[in-house]
């Protein structure tokens, strides 16, 4: 199969949508990929061939304050840009889903998201709010917001505490999109997870006891997790390889 690279700009977002040749005007499933923190839409594209190699859409954003969309001067305070770039994306997701959605280019119910790290985060919080995702896959992310944004509260308090804020109050928005707080936003679908056991950024028991806690439950019964044994916080070949498989095999391909 031959993909082809795309270089496009929804609205006022850069992406890059890979696509295979002998049907790149044709309706196929779509997954839109999101890149980690400080990093760009371009260092996504391997785990996007993967994904594009069943014969799927991928669409790979560049975050704000990422790639082409990167200033020179942002928040200085720890986390508080990570949590604005999250939010963009959670909003402009749609943004991209009706580009695709009006120019008929997303097989029926064939609507993908995944992404690493702080774009696997960006996956979870999305599955809380878009009932249209119908298959999902959270890399080396976190489900988990609460405890997230208490570790670095915690840390503030130790090392920085002349910051005159709160920054729970100011991310107080983050609670209605934390997938911990609200499990049953699952719905059943499915959902593939996969941890590094020495990940120092986001650690590996906060997403595996998600995983523990509702693996049974009516909502949670089509989650998969795969657990990277000594893995630090590194996105594998093998595992993009895997991520595309079970894109394909939820979207019946």
């Amino acid at each position: 199969m031959t993909l082809i690279i795309r270089k496009r700009r929804i609205e006022h977002i850069p992406v890059l949508e890979i696509v295979p040749k002998e049907s790149a005007n044709e309706a196929l499933p779509l997954v839109i990929y999101y890149h980690g923190w400080q990093t760009k839409k371009e260092l996504a594209l391997t785990a996007g061939k993967k994904i594009a190699a069943h014969n799927i859409r991928v669409v790979l954003p560049d975050a704000m304050y990422h790639g082409e969309r990167k200033i020179s001067h942002t928040s200085t305070i720890p986390s508080f840009t990570f949590w604005s770039t999250i939010q963009y994306n959670i909003s402009e997701f749609t943004l991209i889903k009706n580009f695709y959605t009006k120019r008929e280019l997303i097989k029926e119910n064939s609507l993908g998201v995944g992404g690493f790290s702080m774009g696997g985060m960006t996956t979870a919080a999305l599955l809380t709010h878009f009932t249209d995702i119908n298959v999902a896959a959270v890399l080396m992310g976190a489900t988990d917001f609460h405890h997230f944004i208490a570790r670095t509260t915690n840390y503030l308090k130790k090392e920085q505490p002349e910051i005159p804020f709160d920054i729970p109050d100011l991310l107080s928005w983050t609670q209605k999109y934390d997938l911990n707080q609200q499990p049953e936003k699952l719905n059943q679908r499915p959902l593939y997870i996969w941890h590094g056991t020495e990940d120092a950024k986001l650690p590996y028991e906060s997403i595996h006891q998600f995983f523990l806690d509702n693996k049974k439950t009516i909502d949670g019964q089509n989650m998969h997790f795969e657990t990277g044994y000594g893995e630090p916080h590194i996105l594998t070949i093998d595992i993009m390889e895997k991520t595309g498989l079970f894109f394909a095999k939820h979207f019946n391909l």
